[in-house]
């Protein structure tokens, strides 16, 4: 029969590595390149950041794609310039002219492309963007990505998640379009008025309630661990 101390040094061992395994498998489903934030209001221009985090630690970031919907096609888009990184923006011609204020749209930017820069392992950049006004005739816009490392690999975020099932591995960025006056607008974003156009620019962070969510799993989890340490111990007492 193994010794007390051999029995709650393996305890300790096991609770640790589970712990630890909980942890990072919080921090790798939250490594997304997700658009920020999640929701904003049909018919209006919104300000976004694509968020892109670096989740390989053997390599950096350097460049991010980005297409834009051509299906629901943006007539207004604009970039904020980010600190050393050089921007591309590309249009494409209409299938179908839109009508903008006065005048008819017939091309509109279909891809984005930010490169020269660097995310390092264990960091994350925001690219932020105008955009609108917002389609009135769908519930969600897909912004599929492809995210380029130094090493060469290029991760496509291009899966769309499906109604109530299971988060793909690659999911591709979503920003969810809700009628207007929503109280889910209005709750969880804030707006400001800029020459006339309502753009939404705050939200909450699915990843750090990803992340906090699998934090207090591991805490559980190393709670279980103690409460079969303090068994293990009694056992040995008696």
């Amino acid at each position: 029969m193994p010794s007390f101390p051999h029995a709650a040094r393996k305890v300790g061992a096991v609770t640790v590595l589970t712990a630890m395994s909980v942890i990072g498998f919080a921090a790798a489903a939250s490594a997304h390149v997700t658009v920020n934030p999640k929701t904003a209001e049909q018919g209006a221009y919104a300000k976004v950041a694509f968020r892109v985090p670096n989740e390989r630690d053997n390599a950096s970031t350097t460049k991010l794609v980005v297409h834009l919907p051509g299906d629901h096609p943006l007539s207004s888009v604009s970039v904020r310039p980010v600190p050393g990184w050089t921007v591309k923006v590309e249009k494409s011609k209409l299938a179908t002219p839109i009508k903008k204020h006065d005048r008819t749209v017939t091309e509109a930017v279909t891809k984005i492309t930010w490169s020269g820069g660097e995310i390092e392992s264990g960091q994350f950049q925001e690219f932020d963007v105008s955009m609108g006004p917002l389609p009135t005739d769908t519930n969600q816009l897909i912004f599929k990505a492809d995210q380029t490392y130094s090493n060469g690999e290029v991760v496509k975020w291009d899966q769309q998640p499906a109604e109530g099932a299971a988060e793909p591995d690659h999911p591709a960025p979503v920003l969810k379009l809700l009628p207007k006056g929503s109280s889910d607008v209005t709750t969880n974003t804030a707006k400001l008025v800029s020459q006339g156009k309502t753009e939404v620019t705050a939200s909450s962070d699915d990843g750090a309630a990803r992340l906090l969510g699998g934090a207090g799993l591991a805490v559980g989890v190393i709670g279980v661990g103690l409460g079969a340490y303090g068994l293990t111990r009694a056992r040995s007492r008696s």
